[in-house]
């Protein structure tokens, strides 16, 4: 066999091995669209979100954080939300706030007061279908919004509050993206 017919089935090897790598990657991507419910079961139509629990001192943050995630289901999903897990659901969204803090971040350097905080909210959230199989959990979401204290006694508006309203939303947006996209 001379050198010139050698190269050429080692060509044709080589570029056979590269057409099947490639078919095999294009076939196995795992490629799927954004906002499509590929984890949760076709059969789910109806989501309970009954008003999450706090083991927390921080006054109406479970309220808070139950209000973003509904208007977060009924602005994305195709989902009916209600708010009685009672009632006829194919499943039912769990929360529970296991702690909320404020920590300050930095002080003012004349008065030693604290200029900024950090308000941190850990959340535990679990979904379950009508037989009571768990279809998404997160024990541990965890989520942080800086705000400013005010330095203005006289016109003294509370900066956590809106902190809060923050925090709630981006919780409600990551919740709802990872039960709908599967992580």
């Amino acid at each position: 066999m001379n050198l010139r017919m050698f190269r050429r089935q080692l060509a044709m090897r080589w570029l056979t091995v590269t057409a099947i790598v490639v078919s095999l990657a294009a076939t196995s991507c795992g490629y799927h669209t954004v906002g499509h419910a590929v984890a949760l079961p076709p059969n789910i139509h109806t989501i309970a979100i009954p008003a999450f629990v706090s083991q927390s001192q921080t006054f109406r943050i479970e309220q808070l954080l139950t209000d973003a995630v509904v208007q977060e289901f009924n602005s994305r999903t195709q989902f009916r939300v209600i708010h009685d897990a009672k009632q006829d659901s194919d499943a039912v969204l769990k929360g529970t706030v296991v702690s909320a803090t404020a920590t300050p971040l930095a002080y003012d350097s004349q008065t030693g007061r604290a200029a900024s905080a950090l308000i941190t909210v850990s959340m535990q959230v679990t979904l379950t279908d009508r037989q009571g199989k768990v279809v998404f959990q997160n024990p541990s979401y965890l989520f942080h919004d800086q705000y400013e204290i005010s330095r203005d006694l006289t016109s003294f508006f509370e900066e956590d509050s809106p902190a809060v309203d923050r925090l709630s939303r981006d919780f409600a947006r990551t919740l709802v993206a990872n039960i709908l996209e599967a992580y």
